[in-house]
């Protein structure tokens, strides 16, 4: 059912519209708000409080001042405000995914699957707060006792990008909690209300003061610049473009800081001539238009064997083309709205670029007018191996195809990028899949599967596509140090 106007106000004026600081929401300092807009309407949802650097700095020295009473809290105190958050967001599933889906515009369905997604980083990382073992051997000439121990890393500053509101907090809070550590969140501009709402959650589920801090603002460098110049803080987790990420990590050199950095991503979609074509189909359709293809793990070249081209790419073209586009609050809706008008001139730009070079639209392929940010479900065929859709992030729903000859030249082709996030591949041949996935330049390989994104799996990339893991015990070890003490053996 459509959701009403009413429910989409009540929702609104539930979310805290200030900034948390030391367990207070309060105003910016500068008296400035930010407005947040729908991307089906370009209406403003709400406005918030605009932090600027005062903000951020009041954020940090609440973050320090929490961080040694944060530090030695039991592990088991930790894991059950984690669990508690936990079944709080669960029970709150149905605010959470509309909060998405009116300000980031995803279908409500989609939304309620990043809730269930978003939700699991919690009760992983619950279960995981008091399994954070250390080491005590004897050293091999048996003179002293190694004694390594994990401790929290410190203040974090945690910058999180518009495209999962809520997965993406929860994926950095979650272990940064877990494992001992305070923070300063600042969420993306434009969709910073489910940061706010999972915030209060937080805080209903007994989070102390200062553990967590969000501090949303219109001015991302206004707020990460003083902080990453400020030697109190010890680590830095960004999700989103290389570039900012590139600039992130230049400022983080100045006081050593630890850095996971998730950057972009240009995954190639496998399909050989012995793939299961309705499988791939399947799969192609998840990594594809999951998020309406704004998502970094989203399926941005489909390289398709010489044999089996037409068929796979008529299979999923006429998939594609009969998706329903609307506003996300609405039933019925397949693909919501772009983000926001920028983001959608790029993808057309992207498209008409490809279709000038001698690329064929087979579905979709040009804006949906009117009120919004919409654009039509696309595929292209016949793309050519260097156009620049094939070499640039879509981050929108067009799926090009291209081909190849043999396993070399889908491996080479694979890997003719700076990027090195996701990729996938489909084939029955099990063989295969070593040889190629060993040889792929990827932080992460589905194999016959479009979904690889799981809160007890490491995410992470290589190349331009960043360092460090998300999720899993990978994700945890990111938030910690080590620390090993040598003590003299009494018996020796």
């Amino acid at each position: 059912m459509t959701i009403t106007a009413s429910r989409q106000a009540e929702l609104l004026a539930s979310v805290p519209t200030g900034l948390l600081i030391n367990g207070e929401w309060r105003n910016a300092a500068s008296g400035k708000t930010l407005d947040v807009h729908d991307p089906a309407t370009g209406k403003v949802l709400a406005s918030i409080a605009d932090a600027n650097g005062e903000d951020a700095m009041a954020a940090l020295d609440a973050a320090c001042a929490a961080q040694a009473s944060w530090a030695r809290t039991a592990p088991r105190v930790r894991a059950e405000i984690l669990r508690k958050a936990f079944e709080l967001i669960t029970e709150r599933a149905e605010d959470f995914a509309l909060l998405m889906t009116l300000e980031m515009g995803k279908p409500l369905a989609e939304a309620r699957g990043e809730v269930a997604y978003g939700a699991e980083f919690l009760r992983w990382n619950s279960e995981e707060a008091v399994r954070d073992y250390g080491r005590f051997v004897t050293t091999p000439e048996g003179k002293n006792k190694i004694l390594v121990a994990k401790k929290p890393v410190g203040p974090c500053l945690l910058i999180t990008p518009w495209n999962f509101p809520l997965a993406m907090a929860t994926r950095k809070v979650g272990p940064a909690l877990a494992a001992g550590c305070t923070m300063v969140l600042k969420p993306a501009k434009l969709t910073p209300l489910t940061s706010q709402l999972f915030a209060a959650v937080m805080q209903e589920a007994g989070l102390p003061a200062g553990v967590l801090n969000v501090v949303a603002g219109s001015s991302a460098s206004s707020i990460s610049g003083p902080l990453l110049a400020d030697p109190r803080l010890r680590k830095l987790s960004f999700t989103g473009s290389t570039s900012v990420g590139k600039q992130l990590m230049a400022a983080a050199t100045e006081n050593v800081l630890r850095t996971s950095m998730e950057l972009g991503g240009n995954a190639p979609f496998l399909v050989f001539e012995d793939a299961d074509l309705d499988a791939a189909v399947e799969g192609a359709m998840a990594a594809k238009m999951r998020n309406m293809g704004e998502a970094c793990t989203a399926a941005n070249r489909f390289l398709v064997h010489e044999s089996v081209a037409t068929a796979f790419t008529a299979k999923l073209a006429a998939r594609i083309g009969a998706l329903t586009v609307g506003r996300g609050t609405e039933a019925g809706t397949d693909v919501g709205p772009i983000v926001e008008e920028k983001a959608r001139a790029n993808i057309h730009a992207l498209v008409t670029a490809a279709v000038a070079e001698g690329a064929t639209v087979l579905a979709g392929g040009d804006v949906v007018e009117g009120d919004g940010y919409f654009y039509q479900p696309t595929v292209l065929g016949n793309v050519a191996n260097d156009a620049a859709i094939l070499q640039q992030e879509i981050f929108g729903p067009v799926a090009p195809v291209t081909t190849f000859t043999d396993e070399d030249d889908a491996i080479q082709l694979a890997n003719s990028t700076q990027y090195g996030l996701a990729s996938y591949l489909y084939t029955k041949d099990f063989s295969r899949l070593l040889r190629v996935s060993e040889q792929l330049e990827f932080g992460m390989v589905g194999f016959n599967s479009g979904m690889i994104s799981n809160a007890a799996a490491p995410f992470g990339g290589v190349k331009q596509s960043g360092l460090g893991r998300e999720g899993g015990s990978e994700g945890i070890a990111e938030y910690t140090t080590t620390q090993y003490i040598g003590i003299a053996d009494p018996y020796a």
